[in-house]
């Protein structure tokens, strides 16, 4: 595979040292040029400087200014996210952005429609998309293998100070829009648009904080209620996560959704646990049913998606997610997050 030259902009998303790190790691994949700091991220930088030693640190008019560049990886804060990826595609240069994206609808639509206008890769940090056990799930569902789909039942919780948990305040919808993006993401792959989306993203008020700090989304849906929770003061909550897609032929369960793996080839060796039950399992709808449990082998977090990233860019692989599914998938995590957003709208870019 050809490397390919990249730029990050941007320290401040909380992916921002992880996917550098990864990069590091991946030098034949990645030639990286350098970093760009946002005068809004400059803070950071003592805090998060041991990430990029040995990288370049350029001004974006710099950046843009390296002739053969190939890409932009963008790491910035959520709520500046949009611009700095429209800038990167008005350039020409395929993208990279860590999820889940601004908060405004039109721009975001905006910086999609530059995306496809001018072929551009667009691709985004939801890494759930490349766990080896979601992606056997998804492969299973799709190939009727669970029959019709009837639940998503979707976790994914943390233990974060009351400093982290109050900075969820400037985000509609706090949890909700942080990391329930991840869980919405893959309800809409599961079981596409809603009728009905019902946010009930409220604050647990522990430790004086004010912010929704427990994010919870309900999806209504002809044939069954699907949900999305995500709480950031739950005691183990980064040991609870869970993925659950119940159809009318079996049950697939994902818990833990990541275990930290004690391997040490890769910057972040994780691997799920999943449980399989289908109806033959059940003979006579007992109760006593002969579920199978396993792991996953070993995977990096991070790996597979930037990997995908590179061979997108070099034309050898294909994005399975498409411009219209992003723009959808934003709208719908906007409702989730309590925005007045017509998420079944008609998707024109």
């Amino acid at each position: 595979m050809k490397k390919i030259k990249v730029i990050q902009i941007g320290i401040g998303h909380d992916h921002a040292g992880a996917i550098m790190t990864t990069m590091k790691h991946m030098p034949a994949y990645f030639d990286i040029a350098g970093v760009v700091v946002p005068e809004t991220e400059e803070t950071y930088w003592e805090e998060r400087k041991k990430h990029y030693e040995g990288i370049p640190r350029l001004t974006l008019s710099e950046a843009f200014a390296i002739d053969d560049l190939d890409a932009a990886v963008i790491e910035t804060e959520e709520l500046t996210t949009t611009e700095h990826v429209q800038a990167a595609l008005d350039r020409g240069l395929p993208v990279h952005m860590d999820k889940p994206g601004g908060l405004e609808t039109e721009a975001y639509e905006s910086m999609l429609a530059t995306a496809k206008r001018k072929n551009l890769i667009f691709h985004t940090g939801y890494m759930y998309r490349y766990n080896p056990a979601v992606l056997k799930l998804l492969e299973d569902v799709r190939a009727g293998k669970l029959g019709e789909i009837h639940a998503v039942e979707a976790h994914m919780s943390c233990d974060h100070k009351p400093q982290k948990r109050q900075w969820l305040d400037q985000f509609p919808g706090g949890m909700t829009f942080y990391l329930g993006c991840h869980l919405i993401d893959l309800i809409l792959t599961v079981c596409g648009v809603p009728e009905e989306i019902i946010p009930l993203n409220t604050c647990t008020r522990l430790d004086g904080v004010t912010a929704d700090d427990y994010g919870m989304v309900v999806y209504r849906y002809a044939n069954g209620i699907s949900f999305a929770k995500s709480c950031a003061a739950e005691i183990g909550g980064y040991n609870r996560r869970q993925l659950v897609v119940c159809g009318s032929l079996g049950t697939v369960e994902l818990k833990t959704f990541e275990h930290a793996s004690e391997e040490k080839n890769t910057f972040c060796p994780l691997y799920t646990g999943v449980s399989e039950v289908y109806a033959e399992d059940t003979p006579n709808h007992t109760w006593r049913d002969k579920r199978k449990f396993y792991d996953t082998p070993t995977y990096d977090r991070y790996e597979t998606m930037m990997a995908s990233f590179c061979a997108m860019v070099n034309g050898e692989k294909t994005n399975t997610y498409s411009y219209e599914y992003e723009a959808r998938l934003h709208r719908v995590l906007l409702a989730s997050c309590g925005v007045d957003v017509d998420y079944k709208k008609e998707i024109v870019l």
